[in-house]
């Protein structure tokens, strides 16, 4: 039994160390070709968007926000692949059980 406590503990202390380099890591989204792109961490804080000057049209703004939305999801479709990726050997092994346990991310 307490080398199964041993196995959560490390298990957790993993889990919250790739919390936190998710939570630094930074992924970009873009839409248009780069003409719109947006920089947020794997957590889901956006930090950045630039836009092109070329894309800036008075007359056609819905244009404009569908690229806002469409970088959007790109970089967190992005996020979601990281997190993934950083997470899923984590938690992989414990199913729903590391719902039930309390552990962070599970």
């Amino acid at each position: 039994m307490a080398m199964i406590l041993q196995q959560a503990q490390q298990m957790q202390e993993q889990l919250m160390r790739a919390q936190q380099e998710l939570a630094e890591a930074e992924v970009t989204g873009q839409a248009g070709n780069g003409l719109v792109t947006v920089t947020q961490t794997a957590a889901g804080e956006v930090r950045a968007v630039t836009i092109d000057p070329k894309v800036v049209d008075p007359e056609d703004v819905e244009t404009l926000q569908d690229l806002i939305v469409g970088a959007i999801q790109d970089a967190a479709r992005a996020a979601q692949q990281l997190q993934a990726d950083k997470m899923g050997p984590l938690t992989g092994g414990f199913g729903d059980l590391g719902g039930s346990l309390g552990l962070p991310g599970a």
